[in-house]
């Protein structure tokens, strides 16, 4: 990101809207039974990622063992300062803590309470109980006694459990009595939406968050984060991201300095995480390892291989600079399979005390670093010890090469290894020529004599450079472009490289079985494993792209590609598919940056770097690496320290642009333009893209879905029912034309993303028939096999009751993707029935058709009608459906059919209600496509696009909706409580909806306030639209007297004989014309080609009960005048309520945007790379550019 972007204020950014959304406002005094003190922030805790909620994709290597669950369930929590209003909460117990959240979904909860604080547990009347700690009580209710009785009882005795184990390594809070360690930093940090500090502690590897230090003392925390699934990113000068799979906690320290510190302390708890001990507590057996070679920090975690030093995070940092050809710096917790038991061993014999007596010779105290030292400092002594070699214990031959290579032969074949590393690094070449031809380097001589650690010591020196005083040394190389030293060898299958993608099977006997190996970042293949020869070699820096090919797809069973920068592809080949996926993660690990290690850990079929584009600056196109994993493309951006995930099967739209040069992908409103820079390997990536955005299979998980999780096939179809068919009689009954319902289903299955069902081109029967056809054809069932049969069985319960609890144990045994798709046909099938007056299909009916066809029992079950009439007779309690929810649908249907009277011609189409809304003006980079629902007014729109684009609104900021008529050059600002989509339905062409500021809107308000009377009167110059029958005004504008009340406007033609200008003469006058307010549209501008006498006008829209319309136009003398007309206007068409008194808690309390690819905030744009680089010429003067990603 750039600096520019990093500097950008702290101040009323919208980054804390995401985390907001957890807690209401009313809980930042929830669970204290105490008044809250000062510094107190609002309340809730962490469970922590359970093994369910995470995914496979997020799960990490040494991930810690989570206590299980001993028991949960619902309970209900008395709230802060004895109020009688119980709330419900979800109770979880496990060994260490008792958690209760809003939902049994939430991975956050509210708060937790350590079991080894708990004393005791009582019973404190009718269903309710006290759990009783150190320093406060906490009170629940059960839903009868015996449950109470039985939480009562667990309780006690997880609680005594506890009291009588020693001390565990357990995740508990740093000063709670079980504590093993204490907290490695802690104090009050800024969480980014709240108004008061938290109190924040990193432990070990965990960081826990305080409402305050009180409760920090008390060892009653809000919540803990595993940092194993954690990633830390700084922001700007002071804040900083802590992000997980659940949510993005972005703090704010008091200084530059102490955000430095906290993101250190959270980096070594990740670190902490993830990290291994076994190799690190054996190299720290020798006294020396436990410090750092170079600058004496305790308990050092990585070591240079090569040079067989134990050093610091910092330092490692800092020799990583230095280059692979200095040192080979490996961590000692993470980097498991590099540490053999000949490398350690070596470590054993060399380390850290032997190493110094060499390298650390004659160190100046002047020059030495300490555990403080700078980065800079540090930098300069490495680069003086290791590259130069300035304070080295120089070899007696040194100087003499001849000498020194006789000397390391001799060496190798003993066991004195301070001798070989003297005479290595003071010039002995390691490959040097040993006069034995059974010998022929020092490695085979030290094989012959069986000294494996001298063996060891030369293979990880094979490439060292000698160290050398150099004037003026030359660049130093960035951290972020070295590339892992990684070492693999074996026979591999190989075919010859090839300058285009393999269209066609290559048989077994087009390969070739050829030695490879990859060291020191070269991939060499070789005639056999006896010649010292390659035939060619592949640059790790030149490889731009791996490819694991699916199982058989050539003549050997397991496959991989290799595409390089030349643009050439190698394809190689095992027998075994372990130890092809073995070479698979060598290669990659041996060309993916640090950086973007995190892909590696992804199963992945196809992994590399590409260009992309994205964010508010389009201009550059940036290198990302990707990784396709399944219907999962993994994205680690440049400049960024976590990787992104993006659900293909979840796309809006996925489409190419050019001749295959740009893939644009845009998932939950947000776009990414992927760009060729190789034809040969982003050809791979288009068709690898595109296939596994598709359906991939005949179950529900394997179709292209909807955020909410439903397969998009079933979306469609819902949605142009729902819109054309709800009162087509027979609707589902009737079957619609074979052949038409084969090729729907075809073209849906095919891609249902781009599939648009019209009316006119689809009848709703054949829709209807292709939907019914889906689920008698899915795989598994709508209700699984395993399952199935338990829905039937739940038909004999004679109790109403317990069948709907039944009923709904069942649904939530459904896999994800099954319950929403339920939930969705039952609601469509709800309000199909609802209209069986005049589709004549009851609950009774639609259960008929359906029941055999989502449970495939081709009607020999009569159960399976039962449990779909109960389903839908049942579906409010069954689906817990809130009446909110209710009144939403019902609001939603009525706009459907008033539409659809209205709409007496052309066709409509279905799927979402999708519109194109702009940013401020309409150009192709501010557009933005919006979901609008029936009940979505235009403040909520106004918001949506706000959010989106992540722009903080100000006290005195009034951001509006406007409906852009370009036809009649004319604008008008919607209200803030109008429903957005009636006006959508009735836009024109040239008509366009645009969210900017109403900058007139203050003076309008203070006019409202200030003003005396309800009334408006005044001149202004009148014209009116010649109509089609040749009447009205052709010509000209004319001077009109005008009255406006809180029921019409009127209009005089007799300005004479009204002098007086007083709403008195509403009654002594005859007006000329008369038009009710309430069917008045005005909209602010004329159109030019009028010749308006002034540049302050209106164009006012009239329609009457019988749909008759007019259009005539008025012009005032100033733009003050035209300002208070317009406030009248409003205030009497909308009863005095210009703007909403409640805007900063109506924005707050919508529901925030999913951060995915957080790091970039991404538009949605059209057009190829001229258009968009035209885009990004006009953007950079916009003000918008300014704004930050977040």
């Amino acid at each position: 990101m750039a600096d520019k972007e990093d500097a950008e204020a702290v101040t009323g950014r919208p980054r804390s809207l995401r985390f907001n959304s957890l807690f209401s406002e009313d809980e930042l005094i929830e669970d204290d039974y105490d008044a809250p003190p000062a510094n107190a922030g609002r309340g809730w805790s962490d469970d922590g990622p359970s093994p369910s909620t995470l995914g496979d994709g997020m799960e990490r290597s040494a991930t810690p063992q989570l206590s299980p669950t001993i028991r949960a369930g619902w309970l209900d929590k008395n709230p802060p300062q004895g109020s009688y209003i119980y709330q419900k909460r979800w109770v979880k117990l496990d060994a260490d803590y008792l958690r209760y959240f809003d939902s049994e979904k939430d991975a956050y909860s509210k708060r937790f309470i350590p079991v080894s604080s708990i004393s005791r547990v009582a019973s404190v009347g009718d269903q309710k109980f006290e759990v009783v700690t150190t320093n406060r009580n906490f009170v629940f209710r059960a839903e009868s006694d015996a449950d109470r009785n039985e939480w009562m009882q667990t309780l006690q005795q997880v609680a005594e459990e506890r009291k009588g184990k020693a001390p565990e390594r357990t995740p508990v809070p740093p000063t709670s009595p079980d504590a093993t360690e204490p907290a490695d930093k802690s104090g009050f940090l800024e969480l980014r939406g709240f108004k008061h500090k938290l109190f924040v502690a990193v432990a070990g590897d965990k960081v826990f968050l305080y409402k305050n230090s009180e409760d920090y003392r008390q060892g009653i925390g809000i919540t803990y984060i595993e940092m194993n699934v954690g990633n830390v990113k700084e922001v700007d000068r002071r804040g900083f991201d802590l992000t997980t799979p659940y949510r993005i906690f972005s703090f704010s320290a008091e200084s530059e300095q102490e955000k430095e510190e906290w993101v250190e302390a959270m980096r070594h708890a990740i670190a902490e995480a993830l990290s291994n001990s076994e190799v690190a507590e054996r190299i720290w057996a020798l006294e020396p390892n436990r410090f750092c070679a170079d600058c004496g920090s305790p308990q050092p975690d990585w070591a240079s291989i090569n040079l067989c030093v134990v050093i610091c995070k910092r330092c490692a940092g800092e020799h990583r600079g230095l280059g692979p050809g200095i040192t080979k710096v490996r961590s000692l917790k993470m980097d498991r399979k590099v540490w053999t038991e000949e490398l350690i061993q070596l470590f054993h014999h060399i380390g850290n005390a032997v190493a110094n007596q060499f390298w650390a010779a004659n160190v100046p105290p002047s020059e030495a670093i300490g555990p403080g030292s700078s980065s800079q400092d540090r930098r300069r002594f490495l680069i003086a010890k290791y590259r130069e070699g300035k304070y080295r214990r120089y070899h007696p031959l040194f100087g003499n090469q001849e000498e020194l290579d006789r000397a390391l032969c001799a060496a190798v074949t003993t066991s004195d290894l301070a001798e070989t590393q003297a005479l290595v690094f003071c010039g002995a070449a390691v490959t040097c020529a040993t006069g034995d031809p059974q010998c022929p380097v020092p490695l085979a001589l030290a094989e012959k004599s069986g000294q494996r650690l001298q063996m060891e010591f030369l293979l990880h020196n094979k490439t060292s450079e000698t160290p050398r005083l150099e004037v003026g040394g030359g660049e130093e190389k960035h951290y972020s472009v070295l590339l892992p030293c990684v070492t693999h060898n074996g026979f591999l299958y190989k075919t010859p490289s090839m300058a285009k993608p393999v269209s066609e099977r290559k048989g077994q006997e087009e390969f070739s079985r050829r030695w490879c190996t990859l060291q020191d970042g070269v991939l060499s293949y070789y005639e056999n494993d006896r010649n010292a020869v390659p035939n060619g070699e592949i640059k790790a820096g030149d490889i731009v792209c791996l490819v694991n090919n699916p199982p058989h797809t050539h003549g050997i069973e397991s496959t991989f590609e290799v595409y390089i920068e030349s643009e050439r592809l190698y394809l190689f080949g095992l027998d075994c598919p372990e130890a092809a996926r073995e070479w698979l993660k060598s290669i990659a690990k041996s060309f993916v940056p640090p950086h973007a290690e995190e892909l590696l850990s992804h199963d992945f079929e196809r992994i590399g770097r590409l260009l992309y584009k994205g964010g508010l600056n389009l201009e550059r196109a940036k290198e990302g690496w990707f990784a396709l994993a399944g219907s999962t493309l993994h994205v680690c951006f440049e400049d960024s320290e976590r990787h992104e995930a993006l659900q293909l099967r979840k796309l809006q739209e996925l489409s190419i642009q050019g001749d295959n040069e740009v893939l644009v992908l845009v998932e939950r409103r947000r776009t990414l333009y992927i760009q060729g820079e190789r034809r040969l390997d982003f050809l791979g990536w288009v068709h690898a893209i595109q296939k596994a955005a598709g359906s991939s299979g005949d179950t529900l998980s394997e179709q292209q879905l909807t955020e909410g999780d439903v397969p998009m096939l079933v979306d469609r179809c819902i949605d142009y029912i729902t819109q054309c068919g709800l009162t087509s009689e027979g609707i589902y009954r009737k079957s619609g034309q074979n052949s038409k319902t084969t090729s729907l289903l075809e073209m849906l299955r095919r891609d249902a993303r781009s599939v648009r069902l019209k009316e006119g081109e689809h009848h709703v029967d054949d829709v209807a028939n292709t939907l019914k056809r889906f689920f008698r054809d899915l795989g598994d069932g709508l209700f699984t096999r395993r399952w199935s049969q338990d829905w039937l069985r739940a038909t004999a319960l004679e109790d109403e009751e317990a069948k709907i609890g039944e009923y709904r144990r069942l649904l939530e045994t459904l896999p994800t993707v099954n319950r929403a798709t339920l939930k969705a046909l039952i609601n469509h099938l709800f309000r199909v029935q609802r209209f069986s007056g005049d589709n004549q299909m009851n609950t009774h009916n639609l259960a008929i058709v359906f029941g055999p066809t989502l449970f495939q029992t081709d009607g020999k079950d009569y159960k399976a009608g039962r449990v779909v009439e109960d389903l839908i007779s049942h579906y409010v309690k069954i689906f817990n459906v809130n009446d909110q929810e209710m009144k939403k649908q019902q609001d939603e249907i009525t706009a459907i059919m008033k539409m659809r009277e209205a709409a007496s011609s052309g066709t409509q189409q279905a799927g979402d209600f999708i519109c194109t809304v702009y940013l401020e003006e309409k150009r192709t980079e501010t557009e933005q496509h919006v979901k609008i629902p029936a009940t979505m007014t235009a403040e909520e729109l106004t918001f949506e696009i706000l959010d989106r684009r992540k722009i903080v609104t100000k006290e005195k900021d009034y951001w509006s909706c406007f409906e852009v008529n370009e036809r009649e050059e004319a604008e008008r600002p919607l209200h803030y409580s109008e429903k957005v989509l009636p006006i959508l339905h009735c836009l024109g062409t040239d008509s366009y909806l645009v969210v900017k500021k109403q900058l007139s809107m203050e003076n309008m308000l203070i006019y409202l306030a200030s003003r005396v009377g309800d009334c408006k009167h005044g001149m202004m110059k009148f014209r009116e639209e010649r109509n089609l029958l040749g009447l009205g005004l052709s010509t000209g504008f004319h001077d009109r007297y005008f009255i406006l009340n809180h029921t019409c406007l009127r209009l005089y033609k007799e300005v004479r004989s009204l002098k007086q200008r007083s709403p008195v003469l509403e009654n002594s006058h005859k007006p000329e014309k008369e038009w009710p307010i309430r069917n008045l549209r005005v909209y602010l501008g004329i159109k030019k080609k009028l010749r308006p006498p002034t540049c302050w006008g209106f164009t006012v829209f009239y329609e009457n009960e019988k749909h008759e319309k007019q259009q005539w136009y008025l012009c005032c003398d100033t733009q003050a005048d035209l300002r208070e007309w317009f406030a009248t206007f409003l205030h009497v068409q909308h009863g005095g309520a210009l703007w909403p008194s409640e805007t900063c808690k109506v924005r707050a309390s919508r529901r925030q945007q999913d951060a995915r690819l957080g790091n970039i905030s991404l538009i949605p744009l059209r057009g190829n790379e001229s258009e968009m680089r035209s885009s990004v010429a006009a953007f950079a003067t916009d003000p918008l550019t300014l704004l930050r990603n977040v």
